[in-house]
Formats: C-alpha cells, structure tokens, sequence
C-alpha cells in the first residue's frame, strides 16, 4: 500500500514547485544586489582621535589611508601600526555587521 502526496516532486503539485522555483530564484537575485550594494558602499574608521583614518570598501578593498603628520614619530612607529590595525578591523566589523543585518540568510 503506498502514499499518495498529491504527486509531482517531493509531494508537491507541478503548479506549487514552479512558485518555489520562481520565489528561490528572486531571492537570489535580490541578495546578489545586496550583495553588490554592499561591495560598492564605503565604509570608514577614525582612530586616535582622529590621526588614522580607513575607507574600505564592502568588498573589502581599502580605497584610502590618511595618517596626520602628528602620529608619525619614528621613535615609535608600533603606535602608528596599532593604529592602522585598529581602524581597518574597526572597519571590517562594520562591513561584516551591515553584511549580518542585510544578508541574514547567507549565514555570516
């Protein structure tokens, strides 16, 4: 004695499965623009008061890097790498945060 699921692929209609298709399909569309919405965004971080400053873009490529004359002390170049380190984290965190509040569904 066998099932009967109202036939067609994994119990549903030919008419439903061509919904699921359709509403998969612009799902994907719409995170591939997110996607590409958030590559293109820029994304900054000021540190030190405003000595270093990071723009990055969404895909995270750094577009520019300004350092104030006043942080550049070559007695101590280890602040001025904390620094830079500091603020380009700071701006992956806010990429990945704008990625975790607009892409939920990719799992990041």
């Amino acid at each position: 004695m066998g099932y009967n699921f109202g036939g067609g692929f994994g119990g549903f209609g030919g008419g439903n499965m061509q919904q699921l298709m359709r509403q998969a399909q612009k799902m994907q569309e719409d995170m591939k623009r997110t996607r590409e919405e958030i590559d293109a965004t820029e994304y900054s971080s000021s540190v030190g008061g405003g000595m270093v400053e990071i723009t990055m873009l969404g895909n995270k490529t750094v577009k520019s890097v300004k350092i104030k004359k006043e942080v550049v002390d070559p007695d101590d170049v280890e602040m001025l790498e904390d620094l830079i380190i500091s603020a380009t984290n700071d701006c992956l965190k806010k990429i990945q945060d704008d990625e975790r509040m607009k892409l939920p569904n990719m799992g990041l």
